[in-house]
Parts: C-alpha cells; structure tokens; sequence
C-alpha cells in the first residue's frame, strides 16, 4: 500500500526538510509547551472540526478550570458543558469527561501510553490516539487528521475520496512507513502544521512549501484539484419555533435537552418542531406539550445553524403566558440574565438569547 508510493521516494529528505521548516516556523500554541497527555488530550478534542484561533481561549480557560485529570474528573457535566458553551460539539466534552474519569478510575490518574488502551477510552478515535501517542509519548504512531490527508494526497499524488473509510486507513499505513522514528511528535505535527499554513484547501501556498520538490500533484499540476472530497450523504433541514416565554419578573423559561442524541444535557428555549405543528398552531402546541396558555406578542428574530449533517432554521418569539396561576410548570425552568449563566447552552441558543436582550 505505503511501500509502492514510497518506492524512489527520498524518505530521509523529506523528513529533514519538513521538520526542520516546522521548527523554525511552528506556531506559539499554548499545548506546544508541554508534553503532559492530559493537556495534549484536551487540546486534540478541542481542536477536533473547531479552528485553531477559536480553540486557544477555550483551552486556556479550561486548563485553568481543571488544571489536572482529577480536577476534570470530579466536576460535575454540567460545570464542564458550560466551560465549553460556544465551543460546539458537546458530545466532545461529554466524553472526554466520562473518559478522565475511567483513567482516575481504573489507570491511577494516568493517561495510558498504550495505543490500544488508549482507544478503547470513550470519544479517543484513531487521529486522536494517534496523536496523544506521538506528541506525550514519543512513540511512532499516525495522526491523520483532514490537514495530513490532504498535504499527503498532493505529495504521493492519491486521487481517492478522503472522506471515506479505506482511504483513511491508507493515508495512516503511509504515515507509519514514513514517519521518523527518531521524532514522531514532531513530524506529526509538521505535517498537520503545513497543511494548516501552507498546503491549504483551495490556494496551496506551493512557493513557499519546504517540500515542493517532492510532491507529485505539484509536479503534474493537479495541487489545487486534490485532494477528492465525496460527500455520500445529504444535509438533513429541520425547522424550528422557539418560544421565549417570559414570566411577571422578567424571568424566561428554559429547558434540558434530552441525556442522549444531539446536544445532550445542555438547556434550550421551549422548541417546536414545525412537522408537529402541521395542522394546529404554536400555542395550541405548547399548550399541550407543558400545559400553560399563552399569547405571542412579537416575533423576535430568525436564524439558521449549521451542524456537521443538519441545518436548523429557528424563528423565536416571545411569549408572555394568560394565566398565572398555571406558573410554574416542572418541565420548565425560570431565570434570568445572573441565574441563566449556571446552565450551558448551545451557539443557537445564545443566539436565541441575544434576540430577547435587544428587546
């Protein structure tokens, strides 16, 4: 598989060209300064489908929030979804809380240096491990991310789909083969480095690339065709009424998420799905759902949020309820601006909020 591509190819070069180039032109990141795999593991699931720029503040505040594995550990779910609100992709923080917590349970608080224990922890998959293994550890194993794929699809010249399984799977049988033994955290990190800065997805920056003259796409011209991105499934689009219904103290109801699925545990405004609504009228609706009259009074805003295979486009209004005496109702909660700080919320729930602030 790695051994044709490889076959003529100046593997000793190559290496000593990308990481003495990474060397001197790495970034100042703040998890580059240590090699503690509990900060390299935070800052890895951080940085998972989230920009390096937005991840620094997030990893910075979490640190100094759970600064070691046990702190992490003994926090409760919710303290750590509302370090990570804004960030996205709760689930991320979901397991990396249920995974420390196996490693105080069961590994004495450390993180394990065994590549197959480690993937065995919740929310660790093969980029991940492979990245704790080589950056913490030292050891030569492959961490492929997005950014290697694509600098190693225009370097051996690959004209397959990166987004599917078996091709994955190459790019790492490649890595291993190639990787220096002598310093894989840094060759590792070389790699996802240059496609961060110079190989990057539509303009590949080829003047200033330290490995131009191995790469095959450059050679051939087709640097800015590859690497071949297949989508096999459709974005999904659900519509959305949420309801901001507003008590006599100028409190707001808010809601959990269900424990499971799409942003599990984290609260919400009151959300009606459109399909459901088919047929009647919001208030009917949210009548039936938690029992309390209400009347519209506004309309304040619409948005549209984009997960990695759904899209939710959400109108909000407020809502102010008709009797007071249905107040309060058990599957809602009332606060406001102080009181709401202590429940973590999603983008699009914070988006929902700062429609209601402006009015």
């Amino acid at each position: 598989m790695g051994e044709n591509l490889l076959r003529n190819f100046k593997q000793t070069s190559f290496n000593h060209e990308l990481i003495g180039w990474y060397l001197k032109n790495k970034r100042n990141l703040p998890w580059r300064g240590t090699k503690n795999p509990y900060y390299i593991w935070v800052s890895e699931i951080m940085l998972q489908q989230t920009k390096v720029d937005t991840v620094i503040h997030y990893y910075d505040k979490f640190i100094e929030r759970y600064p070691t594995i046990y702190d992490l550990a003994a926090a409760s779910e919710q303290d750590v979804l509302i370090q990570w609100e804004g960030l996205g992709y709760y689930s991320r923080a979901r397991h990396l809380h249920a995974a420390v917590k196996e490693v105080v349970a069961n590994y004495g608080g450390q993180v394990p240096n065994d590549v197959t224990t480690l993937g065995k922890l919740k929310g660790i998959g093969p980029y991940t491990r492979g990245a704790i293994a080589s950056i913490a550890f030292n050891q030569p194993e492959p961490a492929v991310d997005g950014n290697v794929m694509r600098v190693l699809a225009r370097i051996f010249l690959i004209e397959e789909n990166i987004l599917a399984d078996k091709t994955r799977r190459r790019f790492e049988q490649i890595v291993r083969e190639l990787i220096c033994k002598e310093d894989p955290a840094s060759f590792n990190q070389a790699l996802m480095e240059l496609g961060a800065l110079i190989c990057i997805p539509r303009s590949p920056r080829c003047h200033l690339c330290p490995v131009q003259s191995f790469c095959r796409a450059y050679e051939q011209g087709k640097e800015k065709v590859l690497p071949i991105r297949a989508k096999t499934t459709n974005n999904k689009v659900k519509h959305y009424i949420a309801i901001c219904l507003i008590n006599e103290r100028e409190e707001v109801a808010i809601e959990q998420r269900a424990s499971t699925g799409l942003l599990a545990n984290t609260w919400q405004f009151p959300m009606l799905d459109k399909d459901t609504i088919k047929g009647s009228t919001a208030v009917n609706v949210f009548k039936q759902r938690y029992g309390i009259d209400v009347k519209i009074v506004e309309k304040l805003g619409q948005l549209e949020h984009q997960f990695s295979h759904l899209t939710w486009h959400i109108t909000a209004y407020k809502a102010l309820p008709l009797k007071k005496e249905q107040l309060p109702v058990k599957k809602l909660l009332f606060v406001n601006d102080e009181t709401m700080k202590l429940y973590p919320f999603s983008v699009a729930q914070q988006k929902i909020n700062e429609f209601l602030t402006k009015y």
